[in-house]
């Protein structure tokens, strides 16, 4: 058992990393958006797309990036406690906690589904089985919902995005708390990046 936990963490350590990696950079990709939009707005005609892209980039950044920084354990935790005990007692009370980041993972991306769905045109209350429908061919996309901005961009591709930085979220918290369990075994399945 302990083997397959090191695989699959391992595994998603690995893809995390990487896009996390890669996420980095979209930080700049939003400041040329954003210098653009400012040199339109100073010397040319304004551009209408400039502040939605930026909107749409800081939440691909943000939310693929999150599971980097599950990862790295450079997310926000309450110290006055947790830093002065054990590493036992850290992985103890982390394999608890975690258990509420992957309830609330859930909800987000069942919740993140629907509304993908919606934007595609689906308009029932079962988003997995249309999204299986779309794979067999049994459902078609239909009208695709669109920014009320004067700029009218589509919405799905960002809420596709989201539902797949919240799975790779929840990958990663089961990582986490794989790497939990081992510690309370006294086994090892590797440290953080």
């Amino acid at each position: 058992m302990i083997d397959l936990m090191r695989v699959y963490v391992r595994v998603v350590d690995a893809v995390n990393y990487r896009i996390g990696r890669v996420m980095m950079w979209g930080l700049f990709a939003m400041m040329g958006i954003l210098l653009w939009s400012s040199i339109s707005k100073t010397f040319l005609n304004p551009s209408l797309w400039t502040l939605e892209m930026a909107q749409f980039a800081m939440v691909i950044y943000y939310i693929l990036g999150g599971p980097y920084s599950i990862q790295m354990g450079s997310n926000v935790r309450m110290d006055l406690f947790y830093g002065g005990w054990s590493v036992r007692r850290k992985a103890s009370i982390d394999a608890c906690t975690v258990l509420f980041l992957i309830f609330f993972l859930g909800v987000l991306l069942y919740g993140g589904l629907g509304s993908t769905a919606y934007s595609l045109g689906y308009w029932g209350d079962a988003p997995l089985a249309f999204f299986a429908g779309l794979l067999t061919g049994t459902e078609e996309i239909g009208r695709l919902e669109r920014s009320s901005t004067a700029w009218r961009p589509f919405i799905w591709p960002v809420k596709a995005i989201m539902c797949v930085g919240f799975f790779l979220m929840l990958l990663q918290a089961l990582a986490e708390l794989f790497r939990d369990i081992a510690t309370l075994r006294g086994a090892e399945i590797g440290t953080r990046v």
